[in-house]
């Protein structure tokens, strides 16, 4: 792998300016116009690219009352995973406006593919760049398709272990890409300081070979900074226009006045102008895996499900079976197992695959 990467002609790397990534998610309410505004004042904070998140709520999840897919122990308790998906969901026909401006501002714009459909839009788009989400680390068929794209690839690691992330790398790797960075991560919203161990950045570069950055979900930006000092060369935090506005990420959003002083800290440390002082709770220790706070989100990660009933005796076909969210069942990586295999019994709709499913 390579030690830099290029975006829009933007070296990103040790000895070059951190890549500064706003994420917008879905705090444009579902307004267009907010979006836009957003964007505005992404750039004039300082950062250098702005991120969307592409899905809907039909391609990362299904609607269903079962008991896995309503959310506990997170910010968004009481919704099941539909009902968040389609609130938070940022509408596709707005991307390629929402493109032409960022392009008008200077600023870059890329996104999350929650699915293949997702990903092959964007590159219709022809964005920049791909962002890969801690929670579809392990869907790897989805990695791999995102990777022969040719586009390099950020990617965060919330709850990975250390075989998960090189399993993931692997994928990259496999199709041919190169150009990878992995972000540090803590999937928990919001994320506590003593949880995130940034020790992890530098040990993440010299496992990998590859730029190291941060994907950072605490209040503040404290964490930013050290993850600074430690070596980062990206840093994604989410951005909102106010956090007195109703949105689901803006609990842990930084304001654009807020993102600005955060962008000028991390330029002062670059520069040698300023040596911040660094909180001893967020350096931690080198660790790789879920911690305690990231537990109660573990189901949401990706994993085989039954999308449609299935008969005993019936074909697995990629039409009754894909990966979504909630993390209940087989890994995704499993699917080329299971394809063309029959059902062992009737299956329906909502049910998380399991092997004794499956006719062997």
């Amino acid at each position: 792998m390579k030690k830099e990467i290029t975006i829009n002609g933007r070296l990103i790397g040790p000895g070059h300016p951190t890549y500064i990534i706003a994420e917008m998610s879905g705090n444009h309410g579902k307004s267009f116009d907010k979006a836009v505004e957003i964007i505005h004042a992404m750039k004039e904070a300082g950062a250098d690219a702005a991120k969307l998140q592409t899905f809907t709520a039909d391609t990362i999840t299904i609607k269903s009352d079962r008991e896995e897919f309503k959310i506990n122990g997170t910010l968004w308790d009481g919704k099941t995973l539909y009902e968040l998906y389609e609130e938070a969901s940022t509408p596709w026909e707005w991307y390629p406006k929402l493109k032409e401006v960022a392009q008008n501002l200077d600023i870059d714009l890329f996104s999350t593919p929650f699915d293949p459909t997702a990903a092959d839009f964007l590159e219709e788009m022809d964005v920049p760049a791909y962002k890969i989400a801690s929670f579809e680390l392990v869907d790897i068929p989805l990695i791999k398709h995102v990777a022969k794209k040719g586009k390099p690839i950020i990617m965060s690691t919330g709850m990975g272990t250390l075989e998960e992330i090189r399993e993931a790398v692997s994928a990259v790797q496999e199709e041919g890409n190169d150009e990878l960075v992995i972000l540090k991560c803590t999937s928990a919203y919001p994320a506590l300081p003593e949880e995130m161990n940034l020790r992890t950045i530098p040990d993440i570069a010299k496992q990998f070979s590859v730029p190291v950055g941060l994907s950072d979900h605490t209040m503040g930006f404290d964490a930013p900074i050290a993850a600074v000092t430690l070596g980062a060369c990206v840093i994604e935090k989410h951005f909102c226009l106010s956090r007195n506005e109703p949105g689901l990420d803006t609990a842990f959003s930084l304001e654009p006045n807020e993102f600005k002083d955060m962008v000028d800290s991390v330029r002062a440390v670059e520069s040698g102008t300023s040596r911040q002082e660094v909180d001893e709770k967020v350096l931690g220790e080198v660790r790789y895996g879920p911690s305690d706070q990231e537990k109660d989100c573990a189901p949401l990660r990706r994993s085989l499900y039954a999308v449609e009933n299935i008969a005993k005796g019936e074909e697995i076909t990629e039409k009754n079976v894909r990966s979504i969210r909630p993390g209940n069942g087989l890994p995704p990586k499993e699917l080329h197992n299971i394809l063309k295999r029959n059902a062992a019994i009737a299956i329906k709709r909502g049910t998380p695959l399991s092997w004794e499913l499956i006719d062997k």
